[in-house]
């Protein structure tokens, strides 16, 4: 049948519903089909608007009310402005001239019906027109939706005087609704916490997003009345390149968000995970070397909303000035020959400035640095560093007094983030530093780096500043402290500026942003004490968050290679303020008490070993007998006698005193002692805090050794919902053995802020594990929404820890529930004894590493023992669902 045919059936079949919906199922699969195959996605919106009214005024005419002057059929909002995306909701407005006639009323309900039978997305009102302006007066949202008005049916007469009362004073002055608009955006930018660098962004409602475009052309038809967004070009609050910069930035998001649509099936913003590599395909991105198609993808938007929120800067400040400033006297302030500050906001004196004087460039934004009263630069400034960033070449990177504005603007005390953040905004830093303009909106698809490597980097930045102000004492207590005895800040930032810099050309970042920032270093004339500090800074800036999460740090021997591989205590202080900052950067779950108990740690004991001196390695036997000492010498004064102490030590290895403070180890001695021979397992859970925010719990489980032990225990801890980040089992030649996991809650903190939660977790435990025969079945959770789309093989590695005796297997895998309960059953049927693990969880991502020796204590020498290990981990984990 043709669409001649169906719209006949439309307009006079008793039932048109079964036309209505094969006519608009041909022109979905049709306009899907010409947006695979890269049709105008803006004929395509339009198209889709253009069937939908077809259909409506079919319909519409079908009823007695349609021949009437005194009703219409109005489009409003997104759909008043001829704009449909697949599945968009479609807002209609049954305007009457004086209100609803009782003839009408049975029609219109029949009329509605109709349109819902059809699925369709409808959201409709009925209104007066007075009844509309009554409305449009105490909703700035329906005012919103009557600025963009079209009739679909009925009297255009009746949409044209609404519109014209829409548009008066009576209804919302300039200003009323432009402070209303401004004030809605910032609500909605905070609600997305103020970035363009969501993970999964929202196409409308993220900041430099279609509704920041959307807002612009509301508050503009508002203030000139104007009926297309395509008029904006009449006017001189846009240039040609802004108008340019507006029209394709709008044109990336509808093809970003007509295709989200057509994969999700469904009325859907949000650029899930679980859509973006199959639109990156849709849309023609392609793999890149190293550089994934959805990543590429990711990079392209996040550049076009940053050019977005820069132009809305712009048209936003435009309007401040000539709604809200409109007839007050401008309060001026100048600063030197070339600029002023204009109204709290900084401008050149003239548009020519950046002309005669290109290192001006670099000035504008050392003032802003200076004067913290400045809120922002005007928008004439603006688009005259815009004009003139083309001087920002080789000759411009090298000339000395720009490079010397810049290392001021490093020196000068504020927020250096905000500054580098405006410089970013502004396109000037990617040019001034071209090797960070090529990270700018790049992004690596996972879970654990949650923003862009430039946001990201801004953040380390950030974290860094706030680290001289009081309020991060509780939150950062020694990085708070080690901040105020660094002799240069600069090379600090410097550093944590090139950190990730190298990131996405592969090979190794670290070593490759070394040379990168070295090569700044020379630029900027720093002397070569500061240029060797801030290269070792960027290769080693992993350094100490790899020691502490993935090696053993109660080993002395671990330390000692550690603090062998820094050069100084400066260097130290540097590394471990550099490495706080950039983990809490990385990912908000990231950083937790654990974490900062164990670079607290790290940084202690490497801090003892400098002063020690490196050149001589720590006697490991020597310090097992001085643990021994202390912790001995602790029990005999709580009356315990040297046999009792010996009963238990007799039973661990001596492993288990290179794990703890001597306190610890005396604390759980004496418990073991007063727990005499009672058979049932004695659970102790104690908080330990290394400050306010560097705290963790630990639960000491002393009891008959079992073979299923690990798997069980862990298992009771997963269904109790705590987070484990590390586990020790200390077994010597007796029968009982001492397993320590530290463990923190769902929000990454100790127990201790909810008692009754220790005693219940304690309970669960001795009820669990008294009983072999009683361990619980794993549990199966569901796999969260998210990591089902970072799937990837199990990688299992071996290799031998020839001074302690011991094979370190290590265990990358997506993040499952039941994980450590699963590996330890592996662990069992292969007789292989745990007898220490490093837990680290990097969002998807699992980095598990596990101490591990056979059956006799030993390491696993056996190359096909360790094969069907191996095989059977990576089968095991890769079949969890």
């Amino acid at each position: 049948m043709d669409r001649n045919d169906l719209e006949h059936r439309i307009s006079n079949d008793p039932s048109p519903v079964s036309a209505a919906r094969e006519l608009l199922k041909e022109r979905y699969t049709a306009d899907a089909k010409a947006f695979r195959q890269g049709a105008d996605v803006r004929a395509l919106v339009h198209s889709r608007a253009d069937t939908i009214d077809t259909v409506l005024r079919l319909i519409w005419n079908r009823y007695p009310f349609a021949s009437s002057e005194d009703i219409a059929l109005i489009a409003v909002g997104g759909y008043g402005r001829g704009e449909l995306h697949p599945h968009s909701d479609i807002d209609l407005l049954i305007l009457t001239r004086d209100g609803i006639r009782e003839e009408w009323q049975d029609d219109l309900g029949a009329f509605v019906t109709l349109l819902w039978d059809l699925k369709l997305d409808i959201g409709h009102s009925v209104r007066s027109i007075e009844e509309s302006m009554a409305a449009a007066r105490e909703d700035v949202t329906i005012l919103t939706n009557l600025l963009e008005t079209r009739t679909i049916a009925g009297p255009d007469s009746l949409r044209q005087y609404l519109s014209e009362q829409v548009y008066s004073d009576d209804v919302s002055t300039d200003r009323d609704y432009f402070i209303a608009k401004r004030a809605e955006q910032q609500e909605r930018h905070k609600k997305y916490g103020d970035t363009e660098y969501n993970l999964e962004p929202n196409l409308k409602g993220s900041p430099g997003a279609l509704r920041d475009i959307q807002t612009i052309g509301w508050i503009t038809k508002r203030h000139f009345g104007l009926q297309n967004i395509a008029d904006l070009t009449r006017f001189s609050i846009l240039t040609e390149e802004e108008h340019q910069i507006l029209y394709q930035g709008e044109t990336l998001l509808w093809q970003l968000r007509y295709g989200l649509q057509l994969l999700a099936d469904r009325n859907e913003n949000r650029l899930l995970f679980d859509h973006q590599r199959a639109l990156a395909e849709m849309l023609g991105y392609r793999d890149e070397g190293k550089r994934l198609g959805v990543e590429l993808m990711m990079q392209s938007y996040y550049r076009t909303v940053l050019a977005l929120a820069e132009l809305t800067d712009v048209i936003l400040q435009y309007y401040d000035e000539a709604i809200l400033g409109a007839g007050d006297e401008d309060d001026i302030q100048p600063l030197n020959k070339r600029f002023q500050i204009r109204n709290r906001y900084i401008e050149a004196v003239n548009n020519q400035v950046f002309a005669y004087a290109p290192y001006a460039i670099m000035e504008i934004f050392l003032l802003m640095a200076q004067h913290p009263e400045i809120k922002g630069i005007r928008a004439t400034t603006i688009r005259s560093l815009r004009a003139h960033r083309h001087l920002i070449d080789d000759a411009f990177r090298t000339d000395l007094a720009v490079t010397t504005l810049f290392m001021e603007l490093l020196r000068t005390p504020h927020d250096l983030d905000q500054t580098l953040g405006a410089m970013k905004k502004y396109n000037v830093l990617g040019r001034y530093l071209p090797e960070f303009g090529q990270i700018i909106g790049q992004m690596q698809h996972d879970l654990f780096h949650i923003y862009t490597v430039d946001a990201h980097t801004m953040r380390v930045i950030r974290n860094m500043v706030r680290l001289n102000r009081a309020e991060t004492q509780s939150e950062y207590p020694l990085a708070s402290r080690l901040i105020h005895h660094l002799p240069k800040l600069e090379t600090l930032y410097i550093a944590g500026l090139y950190h990730d810099i190298a990131k996405g050309r592969g090979g190794d970042h670290s070593e490759l942003g070394a040379v990168d920032a070295a090569a700044f270093c020379e630029r900027h004339h720093l002397s070569e004490r500061d240029t060797q500090l801030v290269s070792w800074l960027v290769e080693n800036h992993l350094l100490m968050s790899m020691t502490a999460q993935r090696k053993d740090i109660s080993d002395p021997q671990i330390i000692h290679a550690f603090a062998k591989a820094v050069p100084s205590q400066a260097h130290l202080d540097y590394l471990y303020i550099m490495t706080v900052c950039d983990i809490s950067a990385t990912n908000p779950k990231l950083w937790n008490t654990w974490r900062a108990s164990l670079l607290r740690q790290l940084y202690i004991e490497a801090k003892r070993a400098l002063r020690r001196g490196t050149e001589t390695p720590v006697d490991r036997q020597e310090w097992v007998r001085a643990t021994q000492s202390e912790a001995r010498e602790i029990l005999h004064a709580q009356n315990m006698s040297d046999e009792q102490i010996d009963r238990v030590w007799d039973t661990v290895d001596e492993d288990y005193f290179l794990q703890d403070s001597t306190v610890d180890i005396a604390w759980q001695t004496a418990a073991i002692i007063r727990h005499g021979d009672n058979p049932g397992p004695l659970i102790l859970i104690r908080d330990t805090r290394g400050g306010p925010s560097e705290g963790y719990s630990q639960i000491i489980i002393y009891m008959k050794d079992r073979v299923a032990l690990f798997a069980a225990t862990t298992a009771v801890l997963e269904q109790l919902n705590l987070n484990i980040v590390d586990a020790r089992i200390s077994s010597g030649e007796g029968p009982f053995s001492i397993s320590s996991y530290v463990v923190l809650d769902e929000q990454g903190q100790p127990l201790g802020v909810d008692p009754a939660r220790k005693e219940r977790v304690r309970k669960r435990l001795i009820e669990e594990l008294d009983d072999p025969e009683d361990y619980p079945d794993i549990i199966h959770r569901r796999t969260p929404r998210q990591l089902k789309h970072f799937a990837f093989p199990t990688e299992v590695t071996f290799s031998n820890d020839t001074v302690n005796q011991r094979t370190v297997m290590e265990v990358i895998t997506p993040d499952r529930p039941g994980l450590l309960a699963r590996i330890g059953q592996v662990l069992l049927e292969h007789r292989v004894r745990l007898t220490n693990a490093k837990i680290a969880t990097l969002g998807e991502r699992v980095e598990d590493v596990f101490f591990v020796t056979d059956e006799h204590g030993g390491p696993l020498s056996d190359p096909t023992k360790c094969q069907a290990l191996q095989d059977a981990l990576c089968k095991m984990l890769d079949d969890i669902q």
